[in-house]
């Protein structure tokens, strides 16, 4: 089972959710975007960046678990 490959995927979903989020800024310019994007988008942005090396640290876990186990 390879878990880091889940981290990208994760990664590479929310780049493209914030691609899409700048372009429904476009037209979406009030004090309720403002607090979506803060609310939500930045604290995603935010935990994902922190997660991504942990999926890479779990990986590299299960792959000696499962070595040290054979």
């Amino acid at each position: 089972m390879n878990i880091s490959p889940n981290g990208k995927v994760v990664a590479a979903a929310t780049k493209e959710l914030l691609v899409r989020w700048e372009e429904t800024k476009q037209s979406w310019q009030d004090a309720k975007a403002l607090e979506f994007e803060q609310q939500y988008l930045t604290e995603l942005q935010t935990a994902v960046d922190r997660a991504t090396p942990i999926f890479e640290d779990l990986d590299k876990l299960v792959s000696k678990v499962r070595s040290d186990c054979e």
